[in-house]
This record gives structure tokens, C-alpha cells and sequence, in this order.
């Protein structure tokens, strides 16, 4: 009887995850679409809402489908209270999952992550601090540009 709803169930979760994968992507997209000051300023008013909304829900219901459920205790740092938060250890995939249940907050991700197809696209709309690893001063424009965002005074979303 397993065998029969794994035979079952998997071809549906994976519809289902391909489908949630497709409306984050648009919803990246139109969320993105003629930004001004592309990666260089915040997203702000609508924008910002419909990632946060939209994409930390897809998110959520995406990890349900694969068969997460995740329980939050307590309460996560306001951006006042913590504008740079650390996720650790960050080797998996569940990082995904800490920044649907934060809000979305700007990451710092490899350069080269941002040109992947549809999953570049959905990470561009959290702004990361983007890493290059062939640029010798990465590490330090990494820092700097945290720096700048962490003492923007809200302008910019919590770094993770």
C-alpha cells in the first residue's frame, strides 16, 4: 500500500512544486519589472509587499507539499532590533525556510547564483549582497556593502 501512494504521490507533489516554482518566479518578475535603480536601491511600497506576501507563502506552501511542516517558536528580531541576522550552518536547502518565516530578507548568495534560470530571477527580488568569487576585493565590498545596508535605517530589508 505505500508503494501504491509513493506511486501516487510523488508525480503530484512534484506538479505541485513545479506550479509553486512557476507563480514565484512570475511573481518575482512583475515584482522586478522596470525597477528603478535596479540592485542598487530597495524595493519599496508594492514592490517590497508582494515579495514578502507572495513569495514567503509560496515558500511555506511549497516545503507543506515536499512534506515539511515547520513549527516557529518564539519570535524573530525586528529590522530595528537587528538589521544583519545569521542563519548557521547554511548548507541546505532549508535556508529557503528561514527567509519565508523572516520575511524575506536580502541574503548574500554567489554572483553566479543570479544567473540561473527562474531561480535567479526569484532570488534577484530579494536583492542579495551578491559574492563574486573571481573578484580578489569581493570580500571586502561584501562587507562594505552589508555595512550600507545594515545602517540604512530601515531603507534596506534585514540581511541574513
Amino acid at each position: 500500500q505505500t508503494v501504491l501512494q509513493g506511486i501516487i504521490l510523488l508525480p503530484l507533489r512534484v506538479i505541485c512544486i513545479v506550479f509553486i516554482l512557476l507563480l514565484a518566479w512570475l511573481s518575482a518578475s512583475i515584482a522586478t519589472c522596470c525597477q528603478p535603480g535596479r540592485g542598487f536601491l530597495p524595493l519599496k511600497g508594492w514592490r517590497r509587499r508582494m515579495i514578502q506576501t507572495t513569495l514567503s507563502s509560496l515558500t511555506r506552501m511549497a516545503y507543506f507539499v515536499m512534506g515539511f511542516q515547520v513549527k516557529v517558536k518564539g519570535k524573530a528580531a525586528s529590522l530595528p532590533e537587528a538589521p544583519i541576522f545569521v542563519a548557521a550552518p547554511h548548507s541546505s536547502f532549508f535556508d529557503a525556510i528561514i527567509c519565508a518565516l523572516t520575511g524575506m530578507p536580502s541574503i548574500v548568495s554567489r554572483a553566479e547564483n543570479l544567473s540561473t534560470p527562474v531561480f535567479g530571477t526569484i532570488l534577484g527580488a530579494l536583492q542579495p549582497v551578491a559574492v563574486s568569487r573571481q573578484d580578489p576585493d569581493s570580500r571586502k565590498n561584501t562587507v562594505a556593502e552589508i555595512t550600507r545596508r545594515a545602517l540604512s535605517r530601515g531603507q534596506w530589508p534585514q540581511v541574513m
